[in-house]
């Protein structure tokens, strides 16, 4: 565990906001603080134009970042912001983490995860953290289970 703040970009679509409560409280819970750079309902970009959100608002605020935390729902590979938000992470050489959802079975992960990725976790505290602090790298299914990508997509759930 960790007393170290971490300064983290939650990428998530807004459907699952209340998700990131219980995912900061988990990590807190656990011994990590964070500094969420991430937009969600409690901190709202207002803007309409497309460019302007990425370059003056997420860009700055992914730079911000040590991780990128990708919160993985069955609606998060839809988003073209998610995955823009998981390129220019790995542009900037930012750690990317999947983590999925609280109760979450399995689904397709967004295509910039599943290229990026620095590993993917189950919903287990101690796991994310090391998972942030780079001590574990790999995928996980969501019930924590290490998962066997050889000769499959990594996305493919099932």
């Amino acid at each position: 565990m960790t007393s170290e703040t971490k300064n983290i970009f939650i990428s998530h679509i807004h459907e699952d906001d209340g998700g990131l409560s219980k995912l900061k409280n988990l990590l807190e819970d656990n011994g990590m603080t964070i500094r969420d750079y991430s937009i969600n309902s409690d901190n709202p970009n207002n803007a309409h134009s497309e460019d302007y959100i990425k370059s003056k608002i997420l860009a700055p605020r992914i730079q911000q970042s040590s991780t990128l935390a990708v919160y993985i729902s069955p609606e998060t590979k839809d988003s073209k912001y998610v995955n823009w938000e998981i390129e220019h992470a790995h542009k900037q050489r930012k750690r990317i983490v999947g983590i999925w959802a609280h109760g979450e079975k399995g689904c397709e992960v967004p295509e910039a995860l599943n290229k990026y990725a620095d590993a993917v976790i189950g919903w287990e505290g101690n796991r994310i953290i090391d998972a942030i602090n780079s001590e574990i790298n790999g995928w996980e299914n969501p019930d924590g289970t290490q998962r066997d990508t050889r000769g499959i997509k990594r996305y493919s759930c099932g």
